[in-house]
């Protein structure tokens, strides 16, 4: 729209040259985009609760203490590692096996603080720690798409807000898992939003053969090795699958 060929006519809007009314884009402000964040976790959530509630009776079923069950939730914050964690613990893994596996499960961290670095380089160190501690799959699967966006100046704010969303979520899932998991009817399944939940987060990032490749050659070699022992197959799956990938990707 050219100089002088726009008028306003209200709050939020403006009229073209041809008379058409046009929605003017808010001015972005702290609020609001925390709140776009919340909002935009929403949906994910309804797989997250279940989750949180499954992993709460689990813990306490392989004998944790409801404290410790909740605290793994509070200082861990990471269902696929907390999940691994019990099986080891229930399988009698070593320790150093634990270690090792947990490592490698939230290793995908390490690439989704790669992917977010340029866009919070100049944030203060506080905000740094803040986001870092709230960075899970489905908080990077919503802010990431905000930042492609122009004018991310305050997106820190969204990410803030999708990652206490989530945060908040999975505390009082947890301790609601703790305290009536035993009383959950087993016909409820609420096992079935743990995939669901993912496959939401997967198939927007389809988007190129590399990420395809990984996705199908990860499946197929996740089920073939189920039976290795202390879920060793999913890391040989995971592992296997990035390096497909970055073999596609050079190829192309």
């Amino acid at each position: 729209m050219k100089e002088g060929e726009a008028r306003f006519v209200g709050l939020g809007s403006v009229r073209n040259s041809s008379g058409e009314s046009e929605p003017e884009a808010p001015p972005q402000n702290p609020r609001g985009e925390f709140l776009d964040g919340v909002r935009d976790q929403l949906p994910l959530l309804l797989g997250v609760i279940p989750f949180g509630m499954i992993f709460g009776a689990l813990a306490v079923e392989a004998g944790l203490p409801p404290g410790g069950a909740s605290g793994l939730s509070l200082f861990v914050f990471a269902g696929s590692a907390q999940f691994v964690s019990l099986n080891l613990v229930e399988s009698g893994a070593p320790v150093a096996v634990m270690v090792f596996t947990i490592f490698i499960v939230n290793l995908r961290h390490a690439l989704y603080s790669a992917s977010l670095a340029p866009n919070v380089r100049t944030l203060p160190t506080r905000w740094k720690a803040v986001l870092a501690y709230l960075l899970t799959d489905e908080a990077y699967a919503v802010a990431q798409g905000r930042y492609r966006r122009a004018s991310a100046d305050l997106a820190h704010w969204y990410t803030l807000g999708t990652g206490l969303a989530l945060w908040f979520s999975w505390q009082l899932s947890t301790l609601a898992g703790v305290l009536f998991g035993a009383r959950l009817p087993a016909s409820w399944s609420l096992e079935f939003a743990l995939p669901l939940t993912f496959l939401a987060m997967l198939l927007p990032a389809l988007v190129d053969r590399p990420a395809r490749a990984a996705a199908l050659s990860g499946a197929v070699l996740a089920i073939g090795l189920r039976p290795l022992p202390y879920n060793l197959g999913l890391i040989v799956a995971a592992t296997v699958a990035v390096g497909i990938a970055v073999l596609v990707e050079a190829r192309r």
